[in-house]
């Protein structure tokens, strides 16, 4: 194991990640309302361990092995998550305790979106922003953006973007250098993030919020800078382009790549040339996590406007359809967000957006949950072995679009479903042991699991009241899904640390 030049790589990402302290503390700075010291202070901590992790190791470059690949990735996140605390840690007028701190930062990062804050409409403007730059920083993953990066410092990046892409085929690549993947991924998503603050901007969000709510909404984390979340707003056009950007950031990422015209540089005879692409919006249609995506979101939504509807809920039908879209939207693709309380919605309807969070969004998507393509191969590889009992002898194959999958595939999908359901009993065991009752325990394991955020009975609207350790218990569950269990899991596995 390189220990050193893992230690070389951490310092370089602890002290990117210090420069994110700084925007909070002009926001302190121009808004005149607090928080400015804790930032800055937290930014040169952070700088200086940044430096003491580089320095030492900095002649360090040894190429990085996917075993390595998978460490860094888990040390990232956990170093990060608690470099991430220290502003919250700081002593101000309002310093968290060190659970409390750790548990914000984990939730921002992962995208989870769970809270113990109350009050954050008095929160000073850097706290609030820097909550939801958390979320938005953490939604595509960190690490990808570093890979973008740490090329030009010579370090490589394609054992660390096999560990950090969701979903279960990792190997497909939009461009030949994992560089050039990493930075078109973050111009579809700055893009996006531009695009979605101008439309909240438009629809009346003043320019602070509409960039906070653009941030937490394509990371699909559901991070608001208001305790009533998207319901603060008496405003119908807001849910809706809510409902817009959590579904396109709910599609791979890979698709709107493919989907959009682009620029293509390539290399002939040693010299670069330059090509325009044009993208086609068929790309989204061919693909059967989309279809799919879309057959699940309709169907939600469907069923839970219907519901509201029957019920009479709302006192007119413009809200109970409104307010049902947006919450089926918002929970199926694991954001979080609300516009009212949906915990205390008639018969099953709060049961059936939890688990329509355990689907969540398509891989290669800020979306938590098992995957939209997990799920469908699933479906098919259970249609396959009902096939096989009817006609024993008949040879039967699981495919993707009109390609076979290899039975590898298959296997890895049935792997990752059975270590997410043991998982997922654990946890929920262990937050029955620090307190919960049985319907919040299994509320706050879907939550954390899926990165979703809001549970059900008492942790609907935050974790302000769970113990202790029931915090430490979900900061674990957050880290287990926003890695997938296995590039976690791995760790505890005697062979990993073999030589």
């Amino acid at each position: 194991m390189q220990v050193r030049a893992i230690l070389r790589i951490l310092g370089l990402l602890v002290a990117l990640f210090s420069v994110t302290l700084l925007p909070p503390a002009v926001l302190a700075y121009f808004y005149e309302d607090g928080g400015g010291w804790a930032f800055l202070s937290a930014f040169i901590v952070s700088l200086i361990a940044g430096f003491f992790l580089w320095y030492p190791n900095r002649n360090f470059r040894q190429e990085l092995k996917t075993r390595e690949g998978f460490l860094i990735v888990v040390l990232f996140w956990t170093v990060l998550g608690t470099v991430g605390a220290i502003p919250f840690w700081m002593p101000d007028a309002h310093t968290l305790s060190f659970t409390d701190s750790m548990f914000e930062s984990f939730s921002g990062l992962t995208t989870t979106g769970a809270t113990i804050l109350v009050g954050i409409d008095e929160l000073p403007h850097a706290y609030r922003f820097y909550r939801q730059q958390l979320q938005w920083l953490g939604g595509m993953g960190i690490i990808v953006l570093a890979v973008a990066i740490l090329p030009l410092l010579g370090i490589g990046g394609m054992q660390l973007y096999r560990a950090e892409i969701p979903g279960p085929v990792k190997d497909t690549k939009m461009t030949p250098r994992i560089a050039d993947t990493a930075k078109q991924l973050w111009y579809i998503y700055l893009a996006l993030t531009i695009a979605c603050a101008l439309a909240y901007w438009a629809a009346g969000m003043t320019p602070f919020n509409a960039i906070g709510h653009a941030f937490s909404t394509v990371a699909i984390g559901g991070f608001s800078t208001h305790d009533a979340s998207m319901g603060y707003y008496d405003n119908m056009m807001i849910p809706m382009i809510g409902v817009v950007f959590l579904l396109i950031a709910a599609v791979n990422f890979s698709l709107h790549f493919a989907a959009f015209p682009r620029m293509n540089r390539k290399r002939v005879d040693g010299q670069t040339h330059y090509d325009w692409q044009m993208g086609s919006v068929f790309t989204y249609l061919r693909d059967p996590e989309f279809r799919a995506l879309m057959i699940i979101q309709l169907s939600v939504i469907a069923l839970v406007v219907a519901t509201l509807l029957f019920h009479q809920y709302y006192a007119n039908t413009l809200d109970n359809v409104v307010h049902g879209i947006f919450q089926a939207v918002s929970i199926s693709t694991t954001a979080g967000f609300t516009t009212s309380d949906y915990t205390l919605w008639p018969v099953f309807l709060p049961m059936v957006l939890i688990f329509a969070s355990f689907i969540g969004g398509s891989a290669g998507s800020t979306g938590g949950g098992l995957k939209v393509v997990r799920v469908l191969l699933l479906y098919r590889q259970g249609v396959r072995e009902m096939n096989r009992l009817v006609h024993p002898k008949g040879v039967f194959t699981v495919k993707y679009g009109k390609r076979a999958l290899p039975d590898r595939v298959v296997q890895a999908v049935w792997g990752f479903f059975a270590a997410y359901a043991l998982l997922f009993v654990i946890l929920m065991l262990l937050f029955i042991a620090t307190g919960l009752d049985d319907y919040s325990a299994f509320g706050a394991t879907a939550a954390t699991l899926n990165n979703l955020g809001p549970g059900l009975g008492e942790v609907g609207a935050n974790f302000t009241t769970v113990s202790d350790s029931g915090k430490w218990v979900a900061i674990m569950a957050m880290v287990f899904g926003r890695l997938e269990i296995f590039t976690l899991l791995v760790l505890f596995s005697p062979a990993f640390w073999k030589q």
